[in-house]
């Protein structure tokens, strides 16, 4: 799974591995949050949210936000996709992980909320946790209220097609999961010396306009090894971007009484099971479009070990606890969405 984006240097060269901006990344007007009795909200007099790594899911939730007359500001990792983001209103700054505090300092204080949208790197880990003193000393004479670290479900690892919650002992098995979960024991440690409210979204496999198995199946591309791995695994929990930002803008505008939630749908089908829906949905919306050479290129015997494990994810306390109620509940309702929104089985290409 990708969340947001870094920029990684090497000291001869550049290159970039970043996610494109979603070119069809529509906000629903409104979200089915339900907000519990319990909860109170806290809407700042100046509202200022700083999101490191605007990609694909803090993208969505920056527009909302915008709307709602909040100040936006963030990073990413290109010029090109600065000048798009600043073309829609946004203040954006370019991020570099080997440098990630001189491009920081002082871009922080005035923010009253801060995503966290990057995903630490290899070698290195959370680019912004390596200094962790400066990043504090940055914040705390601040007006930060809330901080949220978008995370994965990966932490669990293999759990033998268990149904797992919150409470259920991490056991990471790759080593991108293993950064994550150091990852996010350094954000709940910064929080709370900074006595700011803290949240660790674990999310599931993310899709949405742009990025889903329907896309995948229109574009005619071979599967990238990251996909092959994951064909054959029995259990996906995955998750809709426009249930990611219900989630997330419940948090914001509550006080949510625990401090990890899981972010999922209700389905964790596999993903072979998603496709041959996907397949379908096209099929039925173009009947004559050719797909023999997509199942030619994508077909292959060999069951790759899964490292991210396999699990059923519970999503029980982000509806009870954030009143969250899922636009798209299942997959088969999200791509569904997904595909009435595509007037051209070419809008890929």
């Amino acid at each position: 799974m990708e969340i947001g984006e870094v920029l990684v240097r090497a000291s001869s060269s550049s290159s970039f591995s970043s996610i494109p901006l979603n070119h069809r990344n529509l906000v629903p007007s409104h979200f089915h949050v339900h907000l519990p009795k319990a909860s109170s909200f806290t809407l700042p007099s100046e509202k200022r949210i700083f999101i490191l790594g605007i990609g694909f899911v803090a993208q969505s939730l920056a527009l909302k936000l915008q709307n709602q007359g909040w100040v936006v500001s963030g990073t990413c990792t290109s010029h090109v996709k600065k000048k798009k983001l600043e073309e829609m209103g946004f203040q954006v700054h370019l991020f570099d992980a080997n440098y990630p505090q001189s491009s920081m300092r002082g871009l922080l204080k005035d923010c009253t909320h801060l995503l966290v949208s990057i995903p630490p790197v290899a070698g290195i880990g959370d680019p912004m946790l390596q200094d962790e003193e400066l990043l504090r000393s940055s914040l705390v004479s601040g007006n930060l209220q809330w901080l949220c670290y978008l995370s994965s479900t990966s932490v669990y690892g293999d759990c033998g097609g268990e149904l797992v919650d919150e409470d259920y002992p991490t056991n990471p098995k790759s080593e991108s999961a293993k950064l994550r979960l150091a990852s996010e024991e350094g954000w709940l440690n910064l929080a709370h010396h900074l006595g700011s409210s803290v949240q660790v979204f674990r999310l599931g496999g993310i899709y949405g306009s742009g990025r889903s198995a329907i896309d995948t199946i229109l574009k005619q591309e071979p599967l990238s090894e990251g996909q092959k791995m994951r064909k054959h695994r029995k259990y996906t929990s995955r998750v809709h971007v426009d249930d990611i930002c219900q989630a997330l803008t419940a948090a914001i505008y509550t006080t949510p009484p625990r401090k990890v939630y899981n972010i999922v749908d209700d389905d964790p089908a596999s993903r072979e099971e998603v496709f041959e829906y996907a397949r379908k949905l096209v099929l039925k919306k173009w009947p004559g479009l050719n797909l023999e050479h997509l199942e030619q290129k994508g077909s292959s015997d060999v069951k790759t070990i899964n490292q991210r494990g396999e699990k059923r994810v519970s999503n029980a306390r982000m509806k009870k606890e954030l009143g969250v109620q899922l636009l798209y509940p299942d997959y088969k309702s999200g791509l569904q969405s997904i595909i009435d929104q595509i007037e051209s089985p070419f809008h890929c290409n």
